[in-house]
């Protein structure tokens, strides 16, 4: 990992910025807050815009599940090289959205109809594919995921794919250095998954 052109703010925090920290983070999370998150606070406000769509995109209010949240997520930033995002989330909450060391892997480098994957979530993948390919969703990948998901979350999964892009460019665009406890791709290739 490069090192990183916006170095994260470190503590002490004042209290404005350690709210908007604790703000970012799960609730009780034992976890210091994330290196991406203290490189966005260099812009309080641009963070400020970015968290209400972020929070949304991860509640149950979005209306998706976390399988197939996590999946567009991860597929994302893997087609994006999006090491740092695709391990924390990895680590997160791939366990949580079912998602064990064969199905990580084939989120980083397999084909949507990866055998380690179910068959619903073969349109999830092909959806970010063809949206970082061109920009525009097949009529067979809109249709297998139309017969599942209805109108408000179809645009759910466009929405959480273009922000995962944007949050990756991010990633990636300042060199966020990665987190001590993230599943690296790397290892997620070799099957060396942490439990």
């Amino acid at each position: 990992m490069s090192t990183p052109r916006i170095a994260p703010l470190e503590p002490p925090h004042p209290p404005a910025r350690a709210e908007a920290l604790a703000r970012w983070m799960p609730p009780g999370s034992p976890l210091e807050p994330l290196a991406l998150f203290r490189t966005l606070l260099h812009g309080p406000a641009l963070a400020d815009a970015m968290w209400p769509l972020g929070a949304h995109l991860l509640s149950r209010r979005s209306g998706l599940p976390i399988r197939a949240r996590e999946l567009v997520i991860l597929r994302v930033c893997a087609r994006c090289g999006c090491a740092y995002e695709w391990g924390v989330h990895a680590a997160a909450f791939g366990s949580a959205a079912g998602l064990d060391a064969a199905a990580l892997r084939a989120t980083w480098s397999g084909r949507p109809e990866d055998p380690a994957l179910a068959p619903e979530d073969a349109p999830l993948l092909a959806l970010v594919d063809e949206l970082h390919a061109k920009g525009r969703v097949s009529d067979l990948t809109w249709g297998a995921l139309a017969a599942r998901f209805d109108p408000p979350r179809l645009l759910a999964l466009l929405v959480l794919a273009g922000w995962y892009h944007a949050i990756a460019y991010v990633a990636n665009g300042v060199n966020v250095p990665p987190e001590p406890w993230a599943v690296r791709p790397e290892v997620a290739a070799d099957g060396g998954l942490p439990t």
